[in-house]
């Protein structure tokens, strides 16, 4: 009898690197860092010291994980470049970082974040609809965070707007176990 071997990955992580958030989100992100490492995944981020970038890499780090930090000049300029990137890829500006996030990740997982979070996930999600790539985003949907969003995408979906269904390019997850079970599938 043979046991499924799980896929050992590169996770690319969108979120807000704004400190004064929901502390329950910085618990949950931390526990994500600490499942990828003790998993053997390694978590891809922006590569910043601020709010949950920072957590989901230390948490990484701590647990014996590996971070990819992709780190553009003005992160870099304003001394804001995470402790945690074990190995760091410097770039010109956000969309260079986008593309190096979905460039070095196998799975894109959207954690609670703000405008830059949102570009990210819609840049992967639409590049994705014409065939750029297959990857996909997850929303951890931490404490209904990111319910709005899917009931804007669930009209925009029935209004017959989104090329095949949402769904082929943006999962939900909302608890860990869940998110493994996307991971991992």
């Amino acid at each position: 009898m043979h046991s499924k071997v799980e896929k050992i990955m590169n996770i690319g992580i969108f979120c807000s690197a704004n400190n004064n958030i929901d502390r329950d989100f910085f618990d949950s992100t931390a526990e994500l860092g600490q499942w990828a490492a003790r998993n053997g995944h390694t978590i891809v981020f922006g590569g910043c010291n601020m709010g949950l970038m920072e957590c989901v890499a230390k948490a990484a780090h701590e647990a014996g994980g590996r971070t990819i930090g992709v780190i553009p000049k003005m992160i870099e300029k304003h001394g804001k470049v995470s402790d945690y990137v074990d190995i760091g890829i410097y770039c010109e500006n956000l969309s260079d970082r986008k593309d190096l996030l979905l460039l070095k990740s196998d799975v894109l997982v959207a954690l609670p974040g703000g405008i830059g979070t949102l570009d990210e996930v819609f840049t992967v999600a639409a590049a994705s609809t014409i065939g750029y790539h297959d990857k996909k985003v997850i929303l951890y949907n931490m404490k209904g965070f990111w319910d709005s969003l899917i009931a804007c995408l669930k009209d925009l979906d029935s209004k017959g707007v989104i090329r095949g269904s949402i769904k082929d390019q943006i999962l939900v997850a909302s608890s860990l176990e869940e998110l493994v079970a996307l991971l991992n599938s």
